[in-house]
């Protein structure tokens, strides 16, 4: 089998809107959350979030294009770009129909909906959009990045909630480890903050609901009330050693594992058991031939609500047994938000730069303990640690686990 590994890595963040301007803030525990600006609030409980600032699409694609396209896909093309200019893919250097492109996102168009519906209510069908269908599917994203860069291989898009960024990392990986491909541009994609996905998470009591950003996110802490939302994109380039040694590309880092599980039990709540969740994350230890022992960081799925922490805490302890205290373990979603579809994505970026950088990103606004989540948690402040191996969790909605583990070379 190829081994699998990352030459390319773009990023659009509530905190940085490229690789290095987005780990700088990590690393400085940078809050990206503040007052809601896309919409008023004014009949809203939910005050806050974690917007994109000072993005400029027409950086990456013309005005008359971007109008074209719901904010997901100007997320998705800028990170592609990013990943893509990194990696050094160019014509010549790869063969479009062995290079893919597994981009997901959770809700997809879901803003285009939203204004077309209106429309459809107050001035009849006969004005609805005839680009409404195309600018609200969610794999929009997938087929815009491969029509920018001519990347005819496999294209598709996952759709599975939170664990949404994993699931096409993992899959990606798979598609290049058996020799389906020789490169994919995988990751996530997410455009929420919209009034309808506030409206209905926060009457389904899931989104924090106060006015102060900086205990806003807060998981493990036991002050924790629900996630922020946060928006974006994460999107990584892998391809074969191989094929990346060929090429004389920078190599950041390899996949090495990844394992996906179920939970079969609820449509919103993680199993209390946290046995599937533990399941993905030894899953991906043991894909990659190694031990709980060899994990250095965990960066967690942590999106602060009262029962993820606690239930993904079990899961983690299942999972690394006696090393599960040794292990360090953050939330960067304390930071971001919660991207959704993008966030494991994201999240998987930072992993990539833990190792790189040999730092462990921190879990900022900790400040009450929880005894039902007594791990390691690195609080408030980034520490310097050698990370050889990197694990990132991703929990969604309807029981999805997903996690990849990536490894120094």
């Amino acid at each position: 089998m190829e081994r699998v590994v990352v030459t390319g890595m773009g990023a659009v963040t509530p905190v940085g809107n490229d690789i290095e301007s987005f780990w700088n803030s990590l690393k400085a525990g940078t809050c990206g959350i503040d007052k809601i600006t896309r919409f008023d609030t004014t009949d809203f409980k939910v005050k806050l979030a974690a917007e994109v600032k000072n993005f400029d699409i027409t950086q990456y694609v013309d005005k008359r294009e971007a109008r074209r396209m719901d904010a997901n896909c100007h997320f998705a093309l800028a990170a592609a770009q990013q990943a893509v200019d990194q990696a050094g893919l160019k014509e010549g250097n790869f063969d479009p129909y062995r290079t893919g492109v597994i981009f997901g996102s959770g809700v997809g168009g879901l803003q285009v909906a939203e204004e077309e519906i209106v429309k459809l209510e107050h001035k009849g069908p006969s004005r609805v959009s005839p680009l409404a269908i195309p600018e609200m599917i969610a794999n929009m994203a997938a087929a815009y990045i491969s029509m920018r860069f001519g990347f005819k291989g496999e294209n598709y898009c996952p759709v599975s909630a939170c664990a949404t960024g994993n699931h096409a990392i993992g899959e990606a990986m798979r598609a290049i480890r058996h020799g389906y491909q020789d490169v994919v541009i995988c990751g996530g994609t997410e455009n929420a903050i919209i009034p309808i996905s506030m409206a209905g998470f926060q009457n389904m009591k899931a989104v924090h609901t106060g006015e102060d950003p900086t205990c806003a996110s807060v998981p493990f802490d036991a002050r924790r009330s629900g996630f922020v939302m946060g928006e974006g994109a994460g999107c990584l380039v892998l391809e074969s050693l191989s094929h990346a040694q060929a090429r004389g590309a920078t190599i950041l880092a390899e996949v090495a594992g990844y394992a996906a599980s179920g939970d079969a039990y609820h449509i919103t709540s993680p199993d209390p058991e946290g046995e599937a969740a533990a399941r993905a994350i030894l899953g991906a230890i043991t894909d990659a031939g190694l031990t709980p022992a060899d994990v250095d960081y965990v960066n967690a799925h942590g999106t602060s609500t009262p029962i993820n922490e606690k239930y993904e805490t079990i899961a983690i302890k299942k999972a690394f047994g006696d090393e599960a205290y040794n292990v360090n373990v953050s939330s960067t979603k304390s930071m971001t938000g919660h991207l959704l579809g993008a966030a494991a994505a994201i999240e998987a970026i930072a992993c990539i730069c833990a190792i790189n950088d040999s730092i462990i990103p921190p879990t900022i606004g900790y400040v009450e303990k929880d005894p039902d989540c007594d791990l390691n948690i690195t609080p408030n402040k980034a520490v310097e640690k050698t990370v050889n191996v990197a694990i990132s969790n991703a929990l969604g909605f309807g029981g999805h686990n997903a996690t990849v583990l990536f490894k120094k070379v």
